[in-house]
């Protein structure tokens, strides 16, 4: 089939589709994107470019070479994406009918494509962030408007490249700036961007370390919204993870005090308390890696120690597992005595009444069973290093 005949065939098959009033596509520009966004509100809709929703049948969506980002660039892309998610049969008819058209109604046909070329063309995620960092800065905007910017940008945030972007854009400053707003919900957003754009992101870990808000999260951590203190404590998690400036500055400022505190609180959400025995268990992990761990390591004093051990005699089998890896990662740092764990934790005897009920268990054989093997290498990691002390106390002694 001609490429002539082919673009004709194309024009009939999205003739349905230019019909379309305009308030329709203004209506849908209003609506959620391919990507999922919603648009800010807060711009006149003229200034933005339509966007189309993805059960539509002429919906585009670019592809991991970039060739359809922001629309098709020409007739020539649009016709072999056209060809590609073409039903044969279908095109073969349709372009047989074209070739019955006239002069006029051909070039009616392509002037009407290339209009919806124009409709089609969607927002890079470089001018989304754009829009939604303007929102930001204008303070004359609705508090609504100023929440669905925030939403924007925590979707558009999730790929690495925007993430990278984001404090190139003002983005990062902006968002920081919305940690003090008045309204809870605004900064809870805000911690949610900050930790998404960070995670597993040195360039961005360390973007957000110096404008230095760490210290502002661990007070968002104490709110009275549930939501904002368990954003804030996730944005602390990944704004730290394998970065060793920000565990510095997080040990620093008492970083594991927040964390024994958190633990310790038996009203506090249990979901903070998981993620407080995950940070453990993650900074534990992490100060076996780099040199100087006893320098700054994750324990150091027994009330740290007393509060993860505690925890094991909770009703949450999520929150009793994730305190046992914690456990076992804290025994395997040269800093922490299996003494303190012993005598003031008395890891012994509750590991025993874990044991006796998980052996009651009926319902969660293979749960239980991975919790048994965890008991015992904990156990056995337990037991050496005790031994390892004894003697070291008792040449010592002799001496």
């Amino acid at each position: 089939m001609g490429k002539s005949l082919l673009t004709l065939a194309l024009c009939l098959l999205l003739s349905a589709y230019v019909s379309a009033s305009a308030s329709d596509v203004e209506h849908r520009a209003n609506k959620s994107s391919p990507a999922g966004i919603l648009w800010a509100t807060a711009k006149d809709k003229s200034d933005l470019l339509a966007a189309i929703e993805p059960e539509d049948d002429y919906a585009v969506e670019g592809d991991a070479s970039g060739e359809f980002a922001g629309g098709f660039s020409s007739l020539e892309g649009m016709l072999q994406w056209a060809i590609g998610h073409s039903d044969p049969e279908k095109l073969k008819d349709k372009a047989s009918d074209a070739q019955r058209l006239s002069p006029a109604e051909l070039n009616k046909r392509q002037l009407e494509l290339k209009e919806l070329m124009e409709k089609l063309k969607i927002p890079s995620d470089a001018e989304l962030m754009k829009i939604a960092i303007n929102d930001l800065n204008n303070s004359s905007i609705s508090l609504e408007d100023r929440k669905r910017a925030l939403n924007e940008l925590l979707i558009l945030v999730e790929p690495i490249d925007n993430a990278n972007d984001l404090d190139k854009l003002g983005g990062l400053v902006a968002v920081v700036r919305e940690l003090d707003n008045s309204d809870p919900e605004i900064r809870t957003i805000s911690a949610w961007i900050l930790g998404k754009a960070c995670q597993n992101n040195a360039l961005v870990q360390n973007q957000i370390l110096a404008l230095g808000v760490l210290t502002r999260l661990m007070k968002m951590v104490k709110s009275s919204s549930r939501e904002e203190a368990i954003k804030a404590l996730f944005a602390i998690s990944t704004l730290i993870r394998n970065n060793k400036d920000g565990q510095e500055l997080f040990f620093s400022v008492n970083g594991t005090l927040m964390l024994q505190d958190i633990m310790s609180n038996v009203s506090i959400d249990i979901r903070l308390q998981k993620k407080a025995v995950l940070l453990v268990a993650d900074l534990a992990d992490y100060q076996q890696e780099i040199s100087g761990a006893a320098k700054h390591a994750v324990v150091s004093d027994q009330l740290l120690l007393k509060a993860v051990v505690n925890l094991l005699s909770s009703n949450d089998l999520d929150l009793q597992e994730k305190a046992l890896q914690a456990v076992k990662s804290l025994l395997q740092l040269p800093s922490t005595d299996a003494l303190d764990l012993k005598n003031f934790c008395d890891l012994d005897n509750v590991l025993e009444r874990i044991q006796e009920q998980l052996w009651e268990m009926k319902d969660h054989d293979y749960y239980a069973e991975e919790m048994k093997n965890l008991i015992s290498e904990i156990q056995i990691i337990f037991h050496r290093k005790s031994e390892k002390n004894a003697g070291f106390m008792g040449s010592n002694l002799k001496e």
